[in-house]
Formats: structure tokens, C-alpha cells, sequence
């Protein structure tokens, strides 16, 4: 069963991502505090983060970059951002989010975020 580490402060985000993989046989777990994101990626092996664009006192953007310093390429979960608004797209590409969903989504947006490749993993790029 793969696992979904989701970072959100709101417990509707939560609840709305537990929600949309609730179908998909996804064990999800929840953290609040995003400085202790990177020690819970290591210690155990994610499939999935699902970050919040803001949470607590770091942003999304900031958690994908420490997951991403922190991890190796082929050991990385994926790293879906949740997004405020169209235009944060852009900080998502920026951060180094393998995809990113606009708020309020829906179960097949997030669904089809988590099953999509990472870009430099399909084509076979190195970091």
C-alpha cells in the first residue's frame, strides 16, 4: 500500500486529501510542523508528499527544496505542491515540485498528479 505524507496546518486540507485517495488504497499520514518534514521523509520511506503552499512558518516551496537537498534522486518521493491560486504554478516549477494541484481540487486531479513520473526520472536525467 503506498503512503502519502501530507504537510497542511488545515485540517480541511487534510481531510480533503485523505478524502480524495481514500479509494485509491493510499495510507495517508499527517504532519503539521513542516521543520520536522525532512527527518519523517528519511526515517521512513514515503511514496508521496503533499505540501500546502502555506504551512505553519515555512512555505510549500521551502519544504520541496529541503526534501529535495536532503534526498537522492531516485529515492525522492514525489512532491505534489497544493496551490492558492493559477499563478503559483510558476513557484511550483520554481521549487522543484514533481506536480501541482490547484485548490479546491478534486480526486482525479490528485490522483493524476501522484501517478505522473517525474520529469528528470522519464527522461532519464541525473541531478
Amino acid at each position: 500500500m503506498p503512503t502519502a505524507l501530507v504537510v497542511a496546518d488545515g485540517s480541511w486540507v487534510t481531510n480533503e486529501v485523505r478524502s480524495a485517495l481514500s479509494f485509491g488504497g493510499w495510507e495517508i499520514e499527517e504532519i503539521t510542523d513542516p521543520r520536522s518534514v525532512v527527518a519523517r521523509v528519511e526515517e521512513s520511506r514515503v511514496d508521496a508528499v503533499i505540501i500546502d503552499m502555506q504551512v505553519g512558518s515555512k512555505g510549500g516551496m521551502a519544504v520541496i527544496r529541503s526534501i529535495r537537498q536532503a534526498t537522492d534522486l531516485f529515492e525522492r518521493p514525489r512532491l505534489v505542491l497544493l496551490l492558492d491560486r493559477t499563478a503559483d504554478e510558476f513557484l511550483a516549477r520554481r521549487a522543484g515540485a514533481d506536480a501541482a494541484v490547484l485548490k479546491p481540487f478534486d480526486a482525479p486531479e490528485l490522483r493524476a498528479a501522484l501517478a505522473m513520473r517525474p520529469a528528470a526520472v522519464a527522461a532519464g536525467e541525473e541531478e
